[in-house]
């Protein structure tokens, strides 16, 4: 039986939120989990749009996290 111990090398998550606050949040805690994966964020996008029926924005963001080296 052979036992094969696989690294994600790179990951990426999207978050989206009503306010800049919980979007953060959300990051920070996505950062926390994925150390305990080895990985640390390579890149971050971010961008707000306005919902045309609401007249609130939303916000959202990308992050790219690759393996620590």
């Amino acid at each position: 039986m052979d036992f094969k111990l696989d690294l994600i090398e790179t990951k990426v998550e999207f978050f989206e939120a009503a306010d800049l606050k919980s979007l953060e949040a959300q990051i920070e805690r996505a950062i926390e989990i994925n150390k305990a994966l080895m990985l640390d964020v390579h890149a971050v996008s971010h961008q707000v749009a306005a919902n045309p029926r609401t007249e609130k924005l939303q916000y959202s963001a990308v992050v790219h996290f690759k393996i620590k080296r």
